[in-house]
């Protein structure tokens, strides 16, 4: 064995706890270099922790923007649960209203309703009112498929916070322009169709609310893209996470940097109030 610091052969059998050669306490000389590689590896990735924080802090409440695209992105989900529209059916032996929204469209599901929709398609007296209850469907279905979409990616913005919102912005417009396209063909159908007791079509406020929503979320991220979205790191984090990668890459050797890596006059200054109080805390403990 060698002695750590002077690097003088030390037998098996010298259970001495200092060097015969330099007098140094080996166990509290091994000690002491741990202790600071463990400091400098929490301090690196630290830094890198706080920097994912930011991000995230950022991306969801960093502004009055973010806030308002959380609860436009929450919004973009449960206005679904709204009726674009919905045909109340009234024939002999059957009487029956479908509504063209995400609750109406799960209920008629499970109730095995939306089963009996294409036979209505062939029905003269049926086919235009459940031609437009099918368009709607269709769309509402589109929109979901979207606003999940849009969750996800919202979630996961914070990794990359510019591609993020160009993300979020781009299918925000998909969805305004799915939305209104849902109404227009609908509205259009409806107004060019015979009226018929047997099937009524009203509209609800599903598309218009839809439509009104994703706009919404498109102009608040053109808005935060316009503005920026720069995450509050603290002094030096950039670099201490740089350096990190080196040490993990084995380009630096983490005991060959300095005990701290990287310090701001604001860390030093903070750095020796905590040791005085923790002297001044000592000191008096000594006193009792």
């Amino acid at each position: 064995m060698k002695c750590p610091k002077c690097g003088g052969e030390i037998p098996f059998y010298d259970l001495k706890p200092n060097c015969k050669h330099c007098g140094v306490n080996i166990m509290f000389y091994t000690q002491d270099a741990s202790l600071a590689r463990d400091a400098k590896r929490t301090e690196l990735e630290g830094a890198a922790a706080r920097m994912i924080i930011a991000r995230v802090k950022a991306a969801f409440i960093g502004s009055k923007q973010a806030i308002a695209r959380m609860v436009l992105v929450l919004c973009a989900v449960a206005v679904l649960a709204l009726p674009f529209s919905g045909v109340h059916y009234t024939v002999p032996f059957f009487d029956h209203t479908y509504s063209a929204g995400l609750v109406g469209i799960i209920t008629a599901y499970t109730g095995g309703f939306i089963m009996k929709l294409p036979s209505f398609l062939h029905s003269e007296l049926l086919s235009r009112a459940t031609l437009i209850a099918v368009i709607d469907t269709v769309f509402v279905a589109v929109l979901a498929v979207l606003a999940v979409i849009i969750l996800v990616v919202y979630l996961l913005s914070f990794l990359n916070l510019t591609k993020g919102t160009k993300a979020i912005r781009a299918i925000a417009l998909v969805g305004a322009c799915v939305a209104l396209a849902g109404q227009v063909v609908s509205l259009a159908l409806k107004l060019t169709a015979p009226e018929s007791s047997a099937a009524a079509v009203t509209f609800g406020f599903g598309g218009v609310a839809a439509c009104a929503v994703w706009l919404a979320l498109f102009f608040v991220n053109r808005v935060m893209l316009k503005k920026g979205i720069e995450p509050a790191y603290k002094p030096n984090d950039i670099k201490r996470r740089e350096m990190l990668k080196k040490v993990r890459a084995g380009e630096v050797n983490l005991d060959d940097l300095p005990l701290p890596v990287f310090e701001s006059e604001e860390e030093h200054a903070e750095r020796l109030k905590a040791l005085e109080e923790a002297l001044k805390a000592e000191e008096e403990g000594k006193e009792l």
